[in-house]
């Protein structure tokens, strides 16, 4: 590569393969380093470049190295993962009647436990998170105190609803929070920019990825309906 627009061909050639999640390039070292969410032959680079006789050639610096680098999804979410299905295991068990399920009591159950757990995560490194949350949400961006505060409002939530105070108020307040929230997590998923997860705070190294656009649409889709079912 010789200039700026060899890069940004180059980047965007890598850019376009499915499982690529960012790709920073740099004609100064000749190297291009390539964030993927599912591991990628080499071959298939060289494709997306236009093959063996293409003008750009790629090589991997250590491949056995780039090959033990690669995580599945299931290795990469799997504290998530654990995290949820815990909570959706309590709030399961305690709000069924043996084989009766009170679908409102169990998303009650849930939200309070979403929020609490997820917002200790946050809490135990609170400079770390806010950090994290500064790069991609649209309020902490421009006021970062609210990322300082935003753990504190996870977990009022978490007892308002496991306290069952003001289902109405906290109901639109979550869907307001949340929908907030999301705004900024699908930019960056869209922008395929490679930045962290900060849904567990600093404690995890989770990408940005679909699984936090899902998670935190489905806590705004769960106050609706109970908004929906209240009123």
């Amino acid at each position: 590569m010789t200039c700026g627009s060899c890069e940004a061909k180059v980047k965007t050639a890598l850019l376009s393969l499915p499982d690529v999640a960012a790709v920073e390039v740099s004609k100064e070292t000749n190297r291009a380093i390539i964030t993927m969410d599912n591991h990628i032959a080499l071959p298939d680079f060289q494709n997306a470049l236009g093959g063996i006789n293409a003008k750009y050639r790629i090589s991997a610096i250590n491949p056995i190295e780039t090959v033990e680098m690669a995580k599945s999804w299931l290795h990469t979410y799997k504290p998530l993962l654990l995290i949820i299905a815990f909570i959706m295991s309590v709030s399961l068990i305690t709000s069924s009647n043996g084989l009766t399920l009170n679908a409102m009591k169990w998303m009650n159950s849930f939200m309070a436990g979403f929020f609490i757990v997820f917002s200790f995560f946050k809490l135990l490194n609170l400079k770390g998170f806010a950090e994290s949350y500064a790069m991609y949400d649209i309020i902490a961006k421009k006021a970062k105190v609210y990322g300082y505060l935003y753990p504190f409002i996870e977990l009022t939530l978490g007892f308002a609803y496991l306290t069952h105070f003001n289902p109405l108020f906290v109901n639109i307040a979550t869907v307001v929070i949340m929908g907030i929230s999301s705004i900024g997590v699908i930019k960056s998923v869209l922008d395929k920019r490679a930045i962290k997860c900060a849904c567990l705070g600093d404690v995890f190294n989770l990408p940005m990825s679909t699984v936090t656009i899902i998670e935190d649409l489905a806590m705004t889709g769960m106050a609706v309906y109970m908004l929906l079912i209240i009123n």
